[in-house]
């Protein structure tokens, strides 16, 4: 209401600042800067201007680390944490191949059963990954892929061993050590892989989870263990 009684009697709006006068020593242009606190290596080291040969170690020497976790096993989220497809697909893949030519396929090339163990292996992993989903598990569904293939590890090793006892012959002392040997594995993989998923589930669900996980490794161990080559 003043500024408009103001012009309404003639006077400027802003007469007072007529007077005001801005002294040529006072720069009137310049840059705004915000002061930001230093950045640490990390933040402006990125992956994608690295080396491929610095790039390849650190992926294997990260997929080493989980091996290792999986023949030591305890409660850790070591392969929770930085989950990966690589090493469950180097394991499934040395599985199916060792499998293969076996007195089942005396006829073909093998070329089925090795389907057979990749399908067997990978379709169980994500049933069992939708089963700790749908109980209230807390992990991602690759999380649990990955715990799950790395898993595999002790069974791969003993299907090495089962293929060089075969190589001395298929009598009973053979049968014999094969059996300790799978039975052990099987033990080793069920109780590594429950170690690193039972936190992520439910108190009173627990052995839902672990049901299923136990049939999975099973079905891989009876595989290992009625293998006989051709």
């Amino acid at each position: 209401m003043a500024a408009a009684e103001g012009s309404a009697d003639g006077a400027p709006l802003f007469a007072g600042l007529a007077d005001v006068s801005i002294s040529g020593d006072i720069p009137v242009e310049g840059e705004i800067t915000v002061p930001v606190g230093s950045r640490s290596p990390d933040e402006d080291y990125s992956t994608l201007d690295e080396p491929v040969k610095d790039t390849i170690m650190r992926d294997l020497k990260a997929v080493g680390k989980k091996f290792v976790h999986v023949m030591y096993p305890k409660k850790s989220s070591a392969l929770l944490r930085d989950w990966d497809l690589w090493g469950p697909l180097v394991l499934c893949v040395s599985l199916a191949l060792m499998l293969q030519g076996g007195s089942a396929d005396s006829k073909d090339d093998g070329g089925p059963q090795f389907a057979e163990v990749f399908v067997i292996i990978w379709f169980g992993a994500v049933v069992i990954t939708l089963n700790s989903k749908l109980l209230g598990g807390t992990i991602s569904f690759f999380q649990s892929l990955c715990v799950l293939g790395y898993c595999i590890m002790p069974l791969t090793v003993a299907m090495l061993v089962c293929r060089l006892v075969l190589l001395a012959g298929s009598g009973t002392i053979s049968f014999i050590i094969r059996l300790i040997v799978v039975v052990a594995m099987f033990g080793w993989s069920t109780l590594a892989s429950t170690a690193f998923l039972a936190d992520s589930q439910p108190p009173n669900r627990k052995g839902l989870v672990v049901y299923p996980i136990f049939l999975f490794y099973f079905v891989i161990s009876w595989m290992i263990l009625t293998f006989t080559p051709q």
